[in-house]
């Protein structure tokens, strides 16, 4: 069984085409939306989801998010006294996505499609994969987020020539695409994107304001906040976010000591907050343009998908920008699964569905670093040669030829860079590999360096010695993100290890995890009463009487709802 994936920065899904159609997959909770969060319970198991969501304000240096925009980096992140490679957090998540559609399907999942940031590079595309070869997955294709959201709007199937951006926000990451659609081909003309930009830092934006406008009069200093504050700031946070994109003011609480503080905030004034990051927005949409040639009037229809494109000030800076009102037919914390879901039925082969030709394009320009003559014997280092350009159809292979500075060289080092820049000191470095010349100062040392990139954003590089034959292909040897296979395998050991709680037991985890939120958030009277729900509720788990937990559940959780207005699923 083929399933989609949607590995999110804040939030993960997973969805199957089945009967005709893309059919979300639930989780143990019932629902749709699993967290992005990882964390150590108590006892040492392994809490993904809600749960672990719910533990970032009440056990912070247990518990991780946002982990997927260190994908394919050597950061590494404490739980306790263990660290973890982002890879290994999202593998995590991946797993429990797993088990819940296994569950839901009753049957094996051994493969799927996952969706990544269009503008995700080389490194992240291979941790992404890793990530899914260490939940047990067989990865064969990784799909741009802006294609499967394309997908999920049937834009496949219009009858007609048009052409479609979309605009993908989700919680860490950005990306816009061009499409266009001919003869039963849908074709990506451009894209761009910011890999760290999303809801997450308008979240944090909201934090800065209220700690700018009222907390430091308080004494409130950002460096001196705990773990738990600084979660519990940014839970607020995020409410007041999600009240002004429906109201025009809203108030920030917080109570960091004994007096609580208040800021109100307009919607007008939270979009001047904002402004830096709408600027982010808006030059991506403005190169995709360009790059595309085309103009605002030339779009038949402008898509929004991502869960951060709910902010009504987003909204409205597109309307403003192209002078018409935005898609949102689909959920937008849905679209993108779903996308990846028909790609999965495609992958399938189900009947249902037309085999649709669709081309991607790499979305930035991939070269090596060169040495430029300027005078004689004299080099200018660090000059970015491009191989692929941006926005180049793929699949794409292109080959150029590079000699060395010297007759008397017997290896060149050819360093991998993606971006823009002329200087590849303003790049990213992908890697670097080691290429021997012939000791002959006469022999013809010219190198053939060929880049092939493919439908999934991977990036293979060939370097042929002309004289001999030798070729070289590409080892990242300077990247920190890189997992070599001995690092796989110990990961994968590891992982194994992990204790994980039976899936029957996610709800009672996730009731017991929410009281403890809600203990740490309330005072007085309200406290004392879910301070005497946790010790009934425990008394009743402690029982092991299936059907008393069950009502237990059913009946605690209702009776929260009053109190739990920072719930966000």
């Amino acid at each position: 069984m083929i399933i989609g994936i949607d590995l999110g920065t804040t939030n993960s899904l997973a969805a199957v085409w089945r009967d005709g159609k893309a059919e979300l997959i639930p989780n143990a909770l019932g629902h749709v939306l699993t967290p992005s969060c990882v964390s150590l319970a108590d006892d040492g198991a392994i809490l993904v989801g809600l749960p672990a969501r719910d533990r970032l304000l009440t056990n912070p240096s247990l518990s991780a998010a946002t982990f997927k925009r260190y994908m394919g980096t050597d950061r590494r992140i404490r739980l306790g006294t263990r660290e973890f490679r982002p890879e290994e957090l999202s593998a995590l998540v991946l797993k429990s996505l797993v088990a819940d559609a296994e569950a839901f399907l009753g049957e094996p999942v051994h493969e799927a499609v996952i969706t990544v940031p269009a503008y995700f590079n080389d490194i992240q595309r291979k941790a992404t994969r890793i990530a899914g070869e260490l939940a047990g997955l067989k990865v064969e294709r990784l799909l741009n987020e802006p294609t499967a959201a394309a997908l999920a709007y049937g834009l496949h199937n219009a009858p007609l020539e048009s052409q479609y951006l979309v605009f993908d926000l989700g919680g860490g990451t950005f990306d816009v695409s061009i499409l266009e659609l001919f003869a039963g081909v849908m074709e990506v003309r451009a894209t761009a994107g910011d890999n760290f930009l999303g809801g997450e830092d308008f979240t944090d934006a909201l934090v800065k304001g209220f700690i700018d406008h009222v907390g430091r009069d308080a004494g409130l200093r950002s460096e001196e906040l705990t773990p738990a504050q600084h979660a519990r700031l940014r839970i607020e946070a995020e409410r007041v976010k999600r009240a002004l994109s429906g109201h025009d003011l809203a108030t920030f609480r917080f109570q960091p000591h004994e007096r609580e503080l208040y800021w109100d905030i307009s919607a007008a004034d939270y979009e001047t907050l904002c402004a830096p990051l709408l600027a982010r927005l808006a030059a991506p949409l403005e190169r995709t343009l360009r790059d595309a040639g085309l103009m605002p009037s030339d779009l038949d229809r402008i898509v929004m998908v991502g869960g951060a494109t709910r902010m009504s000030i987003v909204y409205r800076m597109l309307a403003r920008l192209f002078g018409r009102f935005p898609s949102r037919d689909i959920n937008p914390d849905e679209a993108i699964v779903m996308g990846a879901a028909v790609q999965a039925g495609l992958k399938a082969r189900d009947a249902a569905l037309k085999d649709v030709v669709m081309t991607d394009v790499c979305p930035y320009t991939l070269g090596i670093e060169t040495c430029q003559q300027y005078d004689t014997n004299r080099y200018r280092d660090g000059v970015f040669s491009p191989i692929i350009e941006r926005n180049t159809t793929i699949p794409a292979s292109r080959c150029e030829t590079y000699g060395p500075t010297s007759r008397e060289q017997t290896a060149v080092r050819i360093k991998v860079f993606q971006g823009e820049s002329r200087d590849t000191s303003d790049n990213i470095e992908l890697g670097s590999l080691s290429v021997p010349l012939p000791a002959q100062s006469s022999a013809d040392k010219e190198v053939d360096v060929r880049f092939t990139y493919d439908i999934n954003g991977l990036l293979e590089v060939e370097a042929t010695v002309r004289a001999t034959g030798l070729v070289r292909t590409l080892l990242i040897e300077q990247s920190p993100g890189a997992m070599s296979p001995a690092d796989i395998a110990l990961s994968l050991a590891a992982i194994a290890r992990l204790k994980v709680p039976p899936r029957e037991w996610a709800e009672v985890q996730a009731l017991q995890e929410r009281m403890k939120r809600l203990y740490e958030q309330s005072l007085g009277q309200r406290r004392a009463w879910i301070g005497e729900r946790i010790d009934q509720f425990d008394t009743i788990v402690a029982r092991q009487n299936p059907r008393e937990i069950a009502r237990a559940v059913q009946i605690l959780g209702e009776a929260l709802l009053q109190f739990d207005t920072s719930a966000l699923l």
